[in-house]
């Protein structure tokens, strides 16, 4: 997959994606992202989980690979759900890690962990066109 800078763009399923610098600037951008995307949907509660979620998925692919740019990805993958996501080219896959209370760093997928219905990552492509999607999402609530 090669990541080239773009504006955010409607994808198949309603969604929104834009590729951003890995760079810690960045961050602001793919929350703006969510937060239009979930505006857009009407689901305006899901903004602070889902604008957490994407600002520690990013983090982690900023601070544990070595890709320039990552792609942020916001789809409504049915009524009931939103996917959150981040591509990268890196073919280290995430683990959750277990801090110690002092240590400063290395919460951030127990946060995406406990915000999100379910979290995951996929593995896409071969060879130099593998990347990855570390994705987490969160449930809409029905309305009466």
């Amino acid at each position: 997959m090669t990541m080239t800078a773009a504006s955010p763009t409607a994808t198949g399923v309603p969604g929104y994606s834009e590729t951003v610098p890995c760079e810690p600037e960045s961050a602001h951008k793919a929350r703006l992202l969510v937060s239009a995307a979930l505006s857009a949907w009407g689901i305006t509660e899901l903004t602070e989980a889902g604008t957490l979620i994407v600002s520690e998925l990013l983090t982690n692919a900023i601070n544990h690979t070595r890709s320039r740019m990552a792609r942020v990805i916001v789809r409504r993958v049915a009524n009931d759900r939103v996917r959150i996501g981040v591509a990268d080219t890196s073919p280290d896959v995430p683990e959750v890690g277990r801090p110690s209370e002092e240590a400063e760093e290395g919460r951030g997928l127990l946060l995406v962990n406990t915000l999100s219905d379910r979290w995951g990552y996929d593995v896409k492509g071969r060879g130099k066109g593998t990347y990855k999607v570390v994705w987490a999402e969160l449930l809409v609530e029905e309305r009466a």
